[in-house]
């Protein structure tokens, strides 16, 4: 079987391929198939065939409209008249497209021709786009199938197209469910998806879909090495020395393993200690406070409640309204700035900033 090497920076594709965390080389087989699906937020369509095997790689990402390369905020206007979609990849000699379709239509609402669960508008509908005439039938079949299940009191609404040029999603959307785990179940659960998915196909569909915590390599390839000494090893970053000690950006932080929202920037002060100061969490349940006896004292330290990351520690030295410190290493972060909040799905948070 001949194939061709690709060597690819996080997030993008070269050969129809794309590399889920860090740098790697994939080997992506000349015969390898193609299959493009759009079943709502590509999150987790995506999700839903990384986990598979036989896949090589799955890809977010936007078609159906006429502009080249359009942006996530053109997408999600609506007015582009793109979709979201995801692009597959996949080995034939362990999957067929009918397996393909298999797996597609237990992420779906098929019956829904306004969109998928809380995300309406024609950008997330659902489509299969064919890319010969061999996929057409199979679609067709797979689609007549589907409805003599019984499964559904509505019709199955999913049209089956032509594909059309494919352009990649930003690198932000790309293994969405594994940078950032804890939102993306819930926003999954929240949406609406994992409920209705349990309730038509019960134990035929997993809610996971890539929610728990990514594996010790997977961690080595997507973090620094400070950031993995300070999340998973208990280390502590260099005073005055750290990305955020001293920022004035508006947005929250997140769990840099999780994407948990910690903290945000309308709590944060400057502490004089030389590291990221906060006087409360964004999100108390996403505070784990731990007792640490560590250097011969005691201290509390902090941990987030998904990912399990070293945080920092937490102080009564702190100014009012709540006169603690949260001290927290700038190494377990990610900001988000309040105007890309939307995009990266945690607008909830946008009403911080309205003033």
């Amino acid at each position: 079987m001949k194939a061709t090497a690709i060597l690819l920076p996080i997030g993008l594709l070269a050969g129809l391929a794309c590399a889920p965390a860090g740098t790697a080389e994939i080997e992506v087989p000349e015969s390898a198939g193609t299959a493009t699906l759009a079943g709502g937020c590509f999150w987790c369509i995506e999700s839903a065939f990384d986990e598979t095997d036989g896949v090589y790689s799955a890809v977010s990402g936007y078609t159906g409209g006429e502009k080249a390369n359009p942006t996530y905020r053109e997408v999600s206007s609506g007015r582009s008249r793109h979709v979201e979609a995801v692009q597959i990849r996949y080995d034939p000699a362990k999957l067929d497209y009918d397996d393909i379709l298999h797996i597609f239509w237990r992420q779906i609402d098929p019956t829904d021709a306004g969109g998928q669960f809380a995300d309406r508008g024609s950008q997330y509908q659902t489509y299969i786009y064919y890319h010969d005439e061999t996929q057409r039938m199979a679609a067709e079949k797979s689609k007549a199938a589907l409805a003599a299940l019984g499964k559904f009191d509505k019709a199955i609404v999913t049209p089956i197209v032509p594909a059309s040029e494919f352009y990649i999603a930003e690198e932000y959307h790309q293994d969405y469910h594994l940078k950032n785990p804890a939102h993306y179940k819930r926003y999954r659960s929240g949406s609406g998806r994992t409920p209705y998915l349990q309730r038509v196909w019960g134990d035929q569909v997993d809610e996971s879909h890539g929610a728990s915590k990514p594996t010790d390599a997977e961690l080595r390839s997507r973090l620094t090495p400070l950031q993995y000494k300070v999340t998973q090893e208990d280390g502590t970053e260099r005073a005055f020395d750290n990305e955020y000690w001293d920022s004035k950006r508006e947005g929250i932080y997140v769990d840099i393993v999780s994407g948990e929202p910690l903290f945000s920037s309308r709590d944060k002060f400057k502490s004089g200690t030389g590291w990221p100061s906060f006087t409360r969490p964004l999100v108390t349940d996403n505070i784990v406070e731990k007792s640490d006896r560590s250097f011969g004292q005691l201290r509390v330290e902090l941990r987030s409640a998904e990912g399990d990351s070293h945080l920092g520690h937490v102080f009564d030295d702190g100014p009012q309204p709540t006169g603690l410190r949260y001290c927290i290493n700038s190494a377990s972060l990610r900001f988000i700035p309040k105007e890309d909040l939307e995009a990266e799905g945690l607008a909830e948070f946008l009403t911080l900033f309205d003033d």
